[in-house]
């Protein structure tokens, strides 16, 4: 049994002082105010919930920084990024995949996430062959989450068709194909890799985007895990809505409210382009939306109409997408201040009763936790023990408490106020880094130093 004493911690009832929370199996055991600290309590500064990362394509971190420049083309775009993405994608094998998903989440962990959500949908080999073991890849990002003690949501992503038309997949998407047979058997082996991972692993499933599966994919991919995380791309781009429009006669976010029974086991990603009556009406799912702000800027994908979002009920949580920028008190940032940018307003979407910092992490925390299918996202007996700490030293909290000591932190500050993070209990950051930090670290500096010779 563990136990942490916070000077301050944001519990489901709101603020308190002098917090101890014993940790057991995982879970949190209980919460006491007001309680002396004991000499064997870890002692933290303030005390949150820990969000879980809900969008990643860990490989991408490897390829940060290589897509800033304009080509021929001068309409630089999303479709001219995931271009070079494609090419990027063909250098990858097993191993860099495993070293460079363990970075990522080294990094996810550090910045304050607990777990990870891997949208992953790199299974085969650059020719579009599968692995002797069809998972292979998947159990890849379960090594790495061995290794890093991220808790890990690993959601594999049905991929069949180049468009709605129903198109081959080109050269650059051949590595992530599959019919529905052969999905259904990658799902069971990923399982199956799953099992040595600590008893908070989650196997959910996800149909890529309305472009890249059949109507008869997306029906197996509700179908196979039944109460399982089930997550898809949706209405991310202009030149996707055109296209699902003129294919299926409705917009994305229509089409998927008339033919499929959201609820709270779905989580959307992006959906940056929606009506607001779309947004009004998808709020009231259930449906977690899955934000990924930085990507979203990155990749000129649009807004998100957040302030509609959480108008309307809307649940939300973030998550780093490409991975160009792991930092949770920017993806915070940056999803408060687009709406302000287009609105030209202040102050968002904070209430009379919660700061704009406090509504934005408790809403992560909460949405993560059911984007990830993780009994987490407050601090409370019986909930999984997904734990961040500030260290209430840093300059930026002098004089600072409660909401003001969150806004200092996603709007003035950065990740270097993170001292300590529990995933399920695990003390996998200390005093602002991680325990195997340097190992992790060298063999991703190893790997980036291959992949560019062979770029």
């Amino acid at each position: 049994m563990t136990a942490i004493h916070a000077n301050e911690a944001l519990l489901e009832s709101g603020w308190a002082r002098n917090v101890r929370v014993r940790l057991e199996g995982g879970f949190i055991a209980s919460v006491e105010t007001d309680a002396a600290p004991q000499a064997a309590d870890h002692r933290a500064g303030m005390l949150l919930a820990a969000p879980a990362n809900l969008h990643s394509h860990a490989f991408q971190r490897a390829m940060a920084g290589l897509t800033e420049r304009r080509g021929a083309d001068p309409s630089d775009n999303f479709w001219t990024w995931r271009k070079a993405m494609y090419a990027f994608l063909d250098a990858l094998t097993p191993d860099d995949l495993e070293a460079i998903t363990a970075f990522v989440q080294m990094e996810m962990l550090e910045a304050g996430y607990a777990a990870n959500v891997e949208f992953h949908y790199l299974h085969h080999g650059p020719d579009g062959r599968p692995y002797d073991n069809l998972a292979e890849m998947s159990a890849r990002i379960a090594a790495a989450s061995d290794t890093t003690g991220i808790g890990l949501t690993l959601l594999p992503v049905l991929y069949q068709q180049g468009g709605c038309d129903g198109r081959p997949l080109g050269a650059g998407q051949i590595r992530f194909g599959n019919d529905i047979n052969r999905f259904e058997a990658l799902v069971e082996l990923a399982g199956e890799a799953l099992h040595a991972l600590p008893a908070d692993t989650r196997l959910g499933v996800a149909a890529h985007s309305l472009r890249a599966v059949s109507r008869e994919g997306l029906a197996a991919c509700i179908a196979l895990k039944p109460g399982a995380p089930l997550h898809m791309h949706l209405a991310e781009q202009t030149g996707e809505v055109d296209e699902v429009l003129a294919a299926y006669g409705a917009r994305p976010a229509q089409w998927l409210l008339a033919n499929a029974d959201l609820d709270a086991r779905w989580c959307l990603i992006h959906c940056t382009q929606m009506t607001g009556g779309e947004t009004r009406a998808l709020a009231g799912t259930g449906a977690v939306a899955g934000l990924c702000p930085i990507t979203e800027a990155n990749l000129g994908d649009g807004i998100f109409n957040a302030t509609t979002w959480l108008e309307g009920g809307g649940r939300f949580g973030v998550g780093s997408d490409s991975n160009v920028r792991i930092s949770l008190s920017e993806e915070l940032r940056q999803l408060e201040y687009s709406q302000r940018l287009r609105d030209r307003s202040r102050a968002a979407l904070a209430t009379r009763a919660k700061s704009a910092g406090r509504v934005l992490l408790e809403g992560a925390a909460r949405g993560g936790a059911q984007a990830a299918g993780r009994e987490a996202g407050a601090i409370a007996p019986g909930k999984l023990a997904d734990l961040l700490a500030l260290d209430t030293t840093h300059i930026s909290f002098e004089g600072r408490s409660a909401d003001l000591a969150i806004d200092s932190w996603v709007f003035a500050g950065d990740d270097s106020m993170v001292s300590d993070v529990w995933a399920a209990g695990r003390h996998q950051v200390r005093d602002g880094h991680h325990i195997a930090h340097e190992a992790i670290t060298q063999r991703y500096r190893a790997t980036i130093r291959h992949l560019g010779a062979r770029l």
